[in-house]
């Protein structure tokens, strides 16, 4: 089955060192997650299925001052003033994570869901079968179909035993599952965060081909007291094999696939580089795409797959190279979904909050605009903190309210009217830097967050724009 890493992913503005002017933001991706993710993805079976060391923190009493060696890159390398950068209206924040389908239950406390698309396989299985009943058992008549959908869901509910051990591994590693998804082509299970050491991304790939082998074992069992030609021996035989494709599919050694995660585990244990196991294990499930797309056709046609060579012409000549088609072209994207996730998890320690965080100045709730923006301006800053009388942050000005108020009417309003209040999320620390920030910035969407010390001095603020844009830049260098 399939296993994705979820891809982390932020909301926001500017480059690290750009306004927001500079150039258009980039639509964030899902997962409230960027992109391939901390959504990801590590796909494990779709046919059935170093932190760097922060730098030394600016003197929080004095945020004002621009420091050459400390402050956040954007306050050196741009010098327009927060009154003239060009913020887009309201960037949005991350987009919550779509719900997947409809939730059947929370097993382990992880979401369970079905896709859309699971109703067209089941009915496709359902069809397919009910014409194999009707050969073998063709005194059913129409019941053949309500025979068929069962083995369609009974198959499933194998597909979601087999998701539910990579999900009680993953939980036992302490490795969050975000929710199992049963869709088209299997299941996957989304798990957030990386293997730690190679022998656990190892077993963490196995057990679910391991779980179909030992239900394929039990459906064999369960098959040996029924009479071969009745409807019960038909569907135990026909789980029974269903699970053995599965197992071996998914052992097969090409990311996505399960066997890909195994090879990838194989490879990082020998070369200590989890990024070169990832690299092999996806271009042996690119090689595994092109022999699928070739292959599957030429091994029906040929009759090696149980039925004679003039059988297989006309519309299941069609069928053969459609199905060939798709598992090819899941397969093949999955392996570079994987080699974009490795190439994002390389550079994620890259972004950091304190290198990102833009300079503020704090001012009063009844500060009026105008004023406020000269201070920010004289300060070098591009960020206001509203405050009470004890220096207290309250809430955060955003920088599209300020945008959107004429300047000949900056005078009469005050900074209050444009902030938004803080709440405990809203607050990150400076020395959060990767996954960590990004899994904070995900919790609480916003547009913008105040960066502390761990002493609670403010250092500045964050734009969860500026964390995009740094996100995107992350993923477009090369490794």
């Amino acid at each position: 089955m399939v296993e994705a890493d979820a891809a982390p992913s932020a909301g926001g503005l500017p480059e690290g060192n750009r306004r927001p002017s500079d150039a258009p933001a980039p639509a964030p991706e899902a997962d409230g997650s960027a992109g391939e993710g901390a959504s990801a993805a590590r796909e494990s079976d779709r046919p059935h299925g170093g932190h760097r060391q922060p730098s030394p923190p600016a003197d929080p009493h004095k945020p004002e001052e621009p420091d050459a060696e400390h402050a956040p890159r954007a306050f050196h390398d741009d010098h327009r003033t927060l009154a003239h950068s060009g913020a887009p209206k309201n960037p949005p924040p991350p987009s919550p994570q779509p719900r997947g389908g409809l939730l059947m239950g929370r097993p382990f406390g992880v979401p369970v869901y079905v896709a859309p698309s699971w109703f067209l396989v089941a009915a496709l299985i359902t069809w397919v079968f009910g014409g194999q009943l009707d050969r073998v058992l063709p005194e059913l008549g129409a019941a053949r179909y309500l025979v068929s959908l069962f083995f369609a869901v009974a198959f499933y509910a194998s597909v979601l035993v087999h998701e539910l051990a990579h999900t009680v591994a993953a939980l036992r590693f302490k490795l969050p599952v975000r929710r199992i998804q049963l869709q088209f082509f299997g299941g996957v299970s989304e798990i957030e965060k990386e293997a730690e050491t190679p022998g656990r991304e190892f077993v963490l790939a196995f057990v679910g081909p391991l779980l179909s082998l030992i239900l394929a074992g039990l459906f064999y069992v369960a098959m040996q007291p029924v009479e071969p030609g009745t409807v019960p021996g038909v569907l135990l035989a026909g789980l029974m094999v269903s699970n053995l494709i599965v197992a071996a599919f998914n052992l097969l050694p090409g990311l996505p696939l399960d066997g890909g995660r195994m090879l990838r585990a194989v490879v990082w244990k020998i070369t200590g580089k989890p990024m070169s196991g990832t690299i092999a294990a996806a271009w042996v499930g690119r090689a595994l795409a092109v022999c699928v797309l070739i292959g599957l056709p030429l091994l029906t046609q040929s009759g090696a797959l149980g039925s004679s060579a003039e059988d297989n012409v006309g519309m299941d000549t069609v069928m053969d190279a459609l199905l060939a088609a798709i598992l090819a072209a899941i397969i093949w994207t999955g392996a570079g979904n994987s080699l974009r996730m490795a190439r994002l998890r390389e550079h994620l320690p890259d972004l950091r909050a304190r290198t990102l965080t833009r300079r503020a100045v704090p001012v009063e709730t009844d500060t009026p605009l105008s004023e406020a923006l000269r201070r920010a301006n004289a300060a070098g800053a591009r960020a206001l903190v509203v405050v009470d009388a004890e220096g207290t942050p309250l809430s955060l000005v955003r920088e599209a309210a300020i945008v959107g108020v004429p300047e000949h009417r900056r005078p009469w309003v005050a900074v209050s009217g444009l902030a938004q209040d803080l709440t405990d999320g809203m607050r990150v620390s400076a020395e959060l830097a990767g996954e960590d920030l990004l899994d904070a910035l995900r919790a609480t969407p916003a547009t913008e967050y105040l960066v502390v010390e761990q002493t609670g001095e403010i250092y500045g603020v964050l734009s969860a724009a500026d964390v995009e844009r740094a996100f995107v830049k992350a993923m477009a260098r090369p490794s």
